[in-house]
């Protein structure tokens, strides 16, 4: 079996940045495409970055930006790099990876607060 495990979430102010992890473990025989969503109160959980093995990226409009998506393969690891914070951005951001022979996993969540 394979895991997500996020961190890097907490309390920021508006303008401010914070930087999300992501490590996978487990029997990985290789990660194809790797990304973030997020899930706000009330709201259903939505896109917001993805990076392919090769390290294409896109994002979604809303981030486009501001944030940042990036690996290290080597590490079995996503990050995303979260500049000009928004309160809107507040929310519980999932990690997402597609793992070779064991298919999409989704990491617990960490909490991103932007609040004064």
């Amino acid at each position: 079996q394979v895991q997500l495990v996020e961190s890097g979430g907490g309390l920021v102010q508006p303008g401010g940045s914070l930087r999300l992890s992501c490590a996978a473990s487990g029997r990985i025989a290789g990660i194809n495409d790797m990304g973030w969503y997020r899930q706000a109160p009330g709201k259903q959980r939505e896109y917001v970055a993805r990076i392919t093995s090769g390290s294409s990226t896109n994002y979604a409009d809303s981030v486009k930006g501001r944030f940042s998506i990036s690996r290290d393969n080597t590490k079995n690891a996503v990050y995303l790099q979260m500049n000009s914070l928004k309160p809107e951005d507040t929310a519980v951001y999932y990690c997402n990876a597609n793992f070779v022979v064991w298919g999409p996993h989704w990491g617990q969540g960490t909490q991103v607060t932007v609040s004064s």
